[in-house]
C-alpha cells in the first residue's frame, strides 16, 4: 500500500527536506506553502496523513485543521509548531488533531507517529467502508410507546459529549442502539470500535485495550470517535481500575511506551446485568460505574415493543431476502399475530433468527410466511381464534398452565377432527399447521385419527 502524505509549511527548507527524508520511507509526498493551496490538492486529492505548520503569513494552520477535520474525516492530522507552545498544542488535540510536533523536527520521532497515523487512517477508511456495507445508515424502529420515548431521550443525548450506559435484557439490540448514538452525535465521521470485555484476552487485554510499543489499542484507533464496551460487566478488577484512572486523568500510554496519549473518545457501554448488584457483591468498581453512567439508559425488551414486531420483522426480511438472493415474503396476518403474542425470551435476537430460519425452509419461490413455516417445537404456532376460545369456555381451570395448555389443544384437535369428518389434512389445514406436526399431537394426547 502506498502512504500518501500531505505536507504543509511555508518553510521551503522544511518542504524540501521532510519530503526527501519521507520519500526515502517509501511515502508519496505532495507539499503545499498556504492553507489554501492545501485545500485546493484536498479537493483533488486523499491522504493518509496531513502534517500543518501552525503559523503562516497569511492564513491560520488551526482553522486548516478544524476545516480539515469536517471535510476530510478519514485523514490524521499532525500539527507543528516551532514556538513550543503547550496550550496551542493541546488546543489542536482536542480539536481532533492526532498529534502535535515541536520544531526543529526530529526524524525518528516523525517516522514512528506518522507510521501509527497511517495506521490510524487506513482503519478509520476501512471502518467507515465495512459499516456502510453491513449497516448501512442506521435507524430505530420506534412505533411503541417505549421505543419513542427511548428515540426522544437519544436524540437528546446523542449530540452532548457524556457517556453513555446502556442497561436491558439480552438481545435487546443494545449495539445498534450504541452505533445509533455514535451515529447522531459530532463523533460520526470518526471510528466507532468495539471492545467485546467478555472476550478480553486474560493475559494480554491492556496491550489490546492501550497497545503496546508501536502498535495502537482500541483506545487509539477510536480517537475522535466512540468506543463501545460491550457487557462491561464483564471487565477484570485489573482492566477497571486501569480503566477508571483513565477517565478521571483523560490520557493513557501504551504498554512499553511511556508516552502519554490524550484521551479523545466518547465511551458507550452496554450490561445485560445489575451493576449495582455487582458492586455489592464486590465484583465491579462503583466509581467507574459513576464515571460511565452520565447518562442511563433502558432498552426495553421485545415484549413490551408489540407495535414494533411487523416493522422490525420486514427490516429483518428484507435484508435477509438480499442476503439470501430471494424476494422478500409477505408475512400473513395469522403469523404476525401470533408473533405479537409471543413471549420472546430472545428479544429482538431470537425474532431475527426465528424469520431467518423460516426464510431458509421456506421454498424460494414463497411469496409468504404463515404459520406453518414456524418450528414445529413452537406448540403455540396452533392458532386459537376468539370463538374457539369461547366455545370451551367451561373448560376446568385445574392444574398447571402447561397441563391446561395441552388440555385445550387436545380438545381443539378432537373437535376439528370431528368437523372434518376425521380427514386428518384438512383438521390440519383448519389450524394452519403442517399434516406432520398435526400428527405429532395426536400421537402426544394419545388420538387416533377415525
Amino acid at each position: 500500500m502506498i502512504r500518501r502524505v500531505l505536507i504543509v509549511d511555508d518553510e521551503l527548507d522544511i518542504q524540501s527536506s521532510l519530503s526527501f527524508a519521507l520519500q526515502d520511507e517509501a511515502y508519496e509526498v505532495i507539499t503545499a506553502s498556504s492553507p489554501a493551496e492545501a485545500l485546493l490538492i484536498l479537493e483533488r486529492e486523499s491522504f493518509h496523513v496531513a502534517l500543518y505548520d501552525v503559523w503562516f503569513p497569511e492564513g491560520d494552520g488551526v482553522e486548516l485543521l478544524k476545516e480539515s477535520l469536517e471535510r476530510f474525516p478519514a485523514m490524521s492530522i499532525i500539527m507543528m509548531s516551532g514556538h513550543g507552545n503547550i496550550e496551542l498544542a493541546l488546543k489542536s488535540i482536542r480539536m481532533g488533531a492526532y498529534d502535535f510536533l515541536e520544531k526543529p523536527l526530529e526524524l525518528e520521532k516523525v517516522l514512528v507517529l506518522l507510521r501509527n497515523a497511517c495506521e490510524t487512517s487506513v482503519l478509520k477508511f476501512e471502518n467507515r467502508a465495512l459499516l456502510q456495507q453491513l449497516y448501512g445508515e442506521v435507524d430505530l424502529i420506534a412505533k411503541s410507546k417505549s421505543m419513542t420515548i427511548l428515540k426522544s431521550q437519544i436524540e437528546r443525548v446523542a449530540p452532548t459529549p457524556s457517556h453513555v450506559l446502556l442497561s436491558g435484557e439480552s438481545g435487546v439490540g443494545k449495539t445498534l442502539i450504541a452505533r445509533y448514538i455514535h451515529q447522531k452525535s459530532d463523533r460520526s465521521q470518526h471510528p466507532f470500535v468495539t471492545v467485546h470485555c467478555a472476550a478480553l484476552p486474560v493475559d494480554s487485554w491492556e496491550e489490546e485495550l492501550f497497545g503496546f510499543e508501536d502498535v495502537p489499542g482500541r483506545l487509539e484507533l477510536a480517537r475522535g470517535g466512540t468506543i463501545y464496551l460491550n457487557s462491561v460487566g464483564e471487565l477484570s478488577p485489573a482492566a477497571q481500575a486501569r480503566l477508571f484512572r483513565i477517565l478521571e486523568e483523560r490520557h493513557f500510554e501504551r504498554k512499553g511506551r511511556p508516552q502519554s496519549i490524550p484521551l479523545d473518545v466518547r465511551f458507550v457501554a452496554s450490561t445485560s446485568h445489575d451493576l449495582q448488584e455487582k458492586i455489592s457483591q464486590g465484583h465491579f468498581r462503583e466509581d467507574l460505574y459513576f464515571q460511565l453512567k452520565v447518562v442511563a439508559l433502558d432498552v426495553p425488551p421485545l415484549k413490551d415493543r408489540n407495535d414494533d414486531i411487523e416493522d422490525l420483522s420486514y427490516s429483518f426480511l428484507t435484508r435477509l431476502a438480499r442476503d439470501y438472493g430471494r424476494p422478500v415474503p409477505e408475512l400473513d396476518a395469522k403469523l404476525i399475530q401470533w408473533m405479537k403474542g409471543h413471549d420472546w425470551q430472545g428479544n429482538v435476537r431470537e425474532l431475527k433468527n426465528l424469520l431467518e430460519r423460516c426464510l431458509i425452509m421456506a421454498g424460494p419461490q414463497q411469496k409468504a410466511l404463515s404459520l406453518s413455516d414456524l418450528p414445529e417445537d413452537l406448540d403455540s404456532a396452533i392458532h386459537l381464534d376468539d370463538s374457539m376460545i369461547d366455545a370451551f369456555g367451561d373448560l376446568p381451570l385445574k392444574g398447571s398452565l402447561r397441563e391446561l395448555r395441552a388440555r385445550f389443544e387436545a380438545m381443539v384437535l378432537k373437535k376439528r377432527l370431528e368437523e372434518q369428518g376425521g380427514n386428518v389434512t384438512k383438521a390440519a389445514e383448519s389450524l394452519s399447521i403442517e399434516r406432520a406436526h398435526f400428527h405429532r399431537k395426536m400421537k402426544q394426547f394419545g388420538m387416533g385419527a377415525s
